[in-house]
């Protein structure tokens, strides 16, 4: 059954506030201990206020030059196309921080298939994380009303996949094709954090934190980190469904 911390907010705006705090926390004990902190990031609309509140209230409390970004999954468009996880990032809140430009690793979406993107990029991981899985400080993640996560949709092959790090995918939406990292990379992160926001997705947390994980049918039930830690950060709206001896 689900391994985790569930936290609720009353708002977007409030679970937003209470994450970024969390996020300077890793941060600073990362640094502490291994001198850099690795950040996985995800797209979506519900992170816009993390990213707000990281530009507004973050730029002096956290130490980025020792700050390496990386994403957990992106749309095979171009980095100024509207609809890239990497533009958002950027436009909300990377270009007006003092993180080094180095320190920041975009999907390579325009070379010349997706699948050549997820292999170029899976280097660029494995040279940066040096052992038989990458250990993200900790990786942000959102969930779909569908209960997909990252680019992991319900009943896709990228679910079963144990061996590599990033893949090429479709989903049942525009722009259909993707790049993810994989469920056991994931997994391997010291810290997990699901942003989630919405009456809207209000069943699809149900599932996932109240029915039995089902990979295939609720891929978002299958992250369970091996030694890290889940934190679901909600608002009251997204927790709605939740039984009352959970929520």
């Amino acid at each position: 059954m689900f391994r985790g911390e569930l936290r609720v907010y009353p708002d977007l705006e409030s679970l937003s506030q209470a994450a970024a705090e969390s996020l300077a926390e890793i941060a600073a004990a990362a640094i502490t201990e291994r001198s850099w902190f690795s950040l996985g990031l995800s797209g979506g609309e519900t992170p816009r206020a993390l990213f707000r509140r990281l530009r507004q209230e973050y730029q002096k409390r956290i130490p980025w030059l020792r700050v390496e970004i990386f994403w957990v999954d992106e749309r095979y468009v171009s980095h100024q196309d509207p609809r890239s996880n990497y533009a958002l990032a950027k436009n909300q809140w990377i270009a007006n921080s003092p993180i080094p430009r180095e320190n920041v690793h975009p999907a390579p979406t325009e070379v010349a298939t997706p699948a050549e993107a997820a292999q170029q990029y899976e280097r660029v991981l494995r040279a940066h994380f040096l052992r038989e899985w990458p250990r993200f400080d900790l990786v942000l993640l959102g969930l779909g009303a569908d209960c997909h996560t990252a680019s992991l949709f319900p009943h896709s092959p990228a679910l079963t996949e144990e061996k590599q790090w990033v893949v090429a995918t479709e989903a049942p939406a525009e722009p259909p094709q993707r790049l993810t990292l994989t469920l056991p990379v994931i997994n391997h992160a010291c810290n997990v954090h699901f942003l989630v926001s919405g009456e809207r997705k209000a069943e699809a947390l149900r599932r996932v934190l109240e029915d039995e994980p089902d990979a295939m049918a609720c891929p978002a039930s299958a992250v369970t980190p091996v030694e890290g830690r889940a934190v679901w950060w909600v608002d009251e709206a997204a927790a709605s469904k939740l039984s009352r001896e959970r929520g």
